[in-house]
């Protein structure tokens, strides 16, 4: 995760030395309409129209969803997105709806007594529900205990094909097969001792970099148990003494 301090650098100063203004850039995570894909960056004070059934899920710099509901006609985020809001006070305010929305998207369950991740873009596999990763990257499986050699499969829904793998002692870490070579399979039924755990990818596009809405992004796709490391990480690099060029100077994007 070295390239993390970079990325939350240029979110701080973002943050700190942007002016209040009425609009600001938000990032759409999910779109059914509007014209919107997910990835994209619009201004908070665009204006979009929804029709019937239509919905679309934006995030703000400061990593706070708003979901809007065909019928809709009006702009994308009133107030601009939450675009300057304190970096401390952006991540508390995050993390204090991280049970409410992950209880919308029904993930408290598979969040709650989860080993904590000790890097946000792991897989753990000991246990079923949604992940994310980067698009074009592979996973990396993960076990929470590694002390035996333990064999595990890996099939698709349909059970078409598998794939055997064991973890060796002491192992706690395995990169994955390409999911591209996988005929796209995008859940998976990861048989590990004892049970089968279905789990489902979701991908993140590349070039959103910025950690609180990569952490908002991970709530949103139920993805609560890397939230919760993301959300580690942010807090600890706060909690590192920032000198003050990283924190003013502004680099173009």
């Amino acid at each position: 995760m070295t390239l993390v301090r970079t990325f939350f650098s240029l979110a701080v100063g973002s943050l700190i030395s942007a002016q209040a203004c009425l609009a600001a850039p938000m990032t759409v995570v999910e779109a059914r309409g509007g014209g919107l894909r997910p990835g994209m960056r619009v201004d908070s004070a665009a204006k979009i129209q929804l029709k019937d059934g239509e919905r679309v899920t934006i995030i703000g710099a400061d990593g706070r969803a708003v979901t809007l509901r065909g019928i809709y006609a009006g702009v994308i985020a009133k107030g601009g997105g939450g675009g300057t809001q304190n970096p401390r006070a952006a991540l508390a305010a995050l993390i204090s709806t991280r049970n409410d929305r992950a209880s919308q998207v029904g993930a408290v369950r598979a969040g709650a007594n989860a080993a904590p991740l000790p890097d946000p873009w792991l897989i753990d596999i000991s246990r079923p529900g949604a992940r994310c990763i980067r698009e074009g990257e592979r996973p990396v499986w993960w076990r929470p205990d590694a002390a035996e050699q333990t064999p595990f499969t890996v099939y698709p829904i349909d059970r078409s094909w598998r794939a055997d793998f064991a973890w060796q002692s002491g192992q706690d870490q395995m990169l994955a097969p390409d999911l591209a070579k996988l005929d796209g399979v995008k859940t998976f039924l990861i048989a590990v001792p004892g049970q089968d755990n279905a789990i489902s990818i979701n991908m993140i596009p590349k070039d959103v970099t910025d950690p609180l809405v990569l952490s908002s992004w991970m709530l949103e796709k139920a993805c609560v148990q890397q939230a919760d490391a993301y959300f580690r990480l942010i807090q600890k690099d706060l909690d590192q003494p920032q000198s003050p060029p990283a924190l003013s100077a502004r680099t173009s994007e």
